[in-house]
């Protein structure tokens, strides 16, 4: 607990000292700094090798608390989770979810050198198609958007019930449409990483930041906006690239859903409806997704060759 307090503290101080929470004399920067940091009851516990010792082939963990030591807890986990715990490094957090207890460790791998691409495969990320290839492949969306709707239904019916079995019943279905998105993306970039690097390209993605508050939505679609864990699923997949040593690039993505990916005619008119793409120009039609993913693609390749990202080194120094 005094680690926690210590880090809550130097936190504090850095964000301080790197002007995150404003100028000196700003209403945001004078809250912080007069507010007495709390923690909550069921607040994630760092615990330190000295206090809490990883044994893999007993598959258990002694624990100092404030009762005493407690030794021998037996812990579960997969067998690709027990080969990296090897690589274990660094403090490990205990932490509460749902009445059970989970221990999360940090594992320090070693990233393979990024190789030079032979192309890019665009991904053009989106709320219907939650991701769509420069190869023609569509990847999930329907099924998942299908599973929130059902999820956004139920906990709109236990709301209105006020009885003690909808709160329980709410409690506990609360981070399953959290876990079921995770999982899907976390299938999707595994698939993406697998194809870049069988087929020796690189992957592109749209710098999306911010996008929640640039773009205006129906009422009726917020609640699918706000859901669309996009920034997630561009994590899983720079974080698998990187351990792959696929190379990942992010591009502006202006206009790639109005630009024909051949002739680069742009207009707001050629995307005809969400799934057809229609060249004003040269009269071609192709899924919509298909050519922003091509257009990402483009882009990919161009600020690959400008040198705008971190190159492999192809030669000494």
């Amino acid at each position: 607990m005094v680690k926690k307090v210590c880090d809550a503290y130097a936190a504090l101080k850095g964000n301080i000292k790197a002007g995150n929470l404003g100028r000196e004399g700003s209403k945001r920067r004078l809250r912080a700094e007069s507010k007495p940091i709390v923690f909550r009851e069921d607040a994630a516990q760092p615990f330190d090798d000295r206090i809490l010792t990883w044994n893999p082939d007993a598959r258990t963990v002694p624990i100092w608390t404030v009762a005493g030591r407690l030794k021998h807890l037996p812990f579960v986990c997969s067998d690709e989770a027990m080969v990296l715990l090897v690589s274990r490094k660094g403090e490990s957090d205990l932490v509460l979810r749902d009445g059970m207890f989970f221990l999360i460790a940090t594992v320090d791998l070693p990233e393979p050198e990024v190789f030079e691409p032979d192309g890019f495969l665009g991904v053009d990320l989106g709320i219907v198609n939650i991701a769509t290839t420069s190869d023609g492949e569509i990847l999930a969306g329907r099924a998942l958007n299908r599973y929130r709707q059902r999820h956004r239904d139920l906990r709109r019916k236990l709301q209105k019930k006020l009885t003690k079995s909808a709160k329980r019943a709410l409690k506990r279905v609360r981070r399953r449409e959290a876990r079921h998105a995770a999982n899907t993306n976390h299938i999707i970039a595994k698939r993406l990483v697998a194809t870049a690097e069988r087929t020796s390209r690189g992957i592109a993605l749209e710098d999306l930041s911010g996008i929640r508050q640039r773009v205006t939505a129906k009422e009726d679609q917020r609640a699918r906006l706000h859901s669309w864990a996009f920034a997630q699923l561009g994590g899983f997949v720079e974080y698998k690239a990187r351990r792959a040593g696929v190379p990942v690039v992010f591009v502006d993505p202006r206009n790639t859903s109005r630009q024909w990916s051949e002739c680069k005619h742009t207009h707001r008119t050629n995307r005809v409806t969400q799934a057809r793409f229609v060249c004003r120009s040269c009269g071609a039609v192709l899924h919509a997704d298909h050519n922003g993913s091509r257009n990402i693609a483009h882009r990919g390749e161009a600020v690959w060759k400008r040198g705008a990202v971190n190159r492999p080194r192809t030669g000494p120094c």
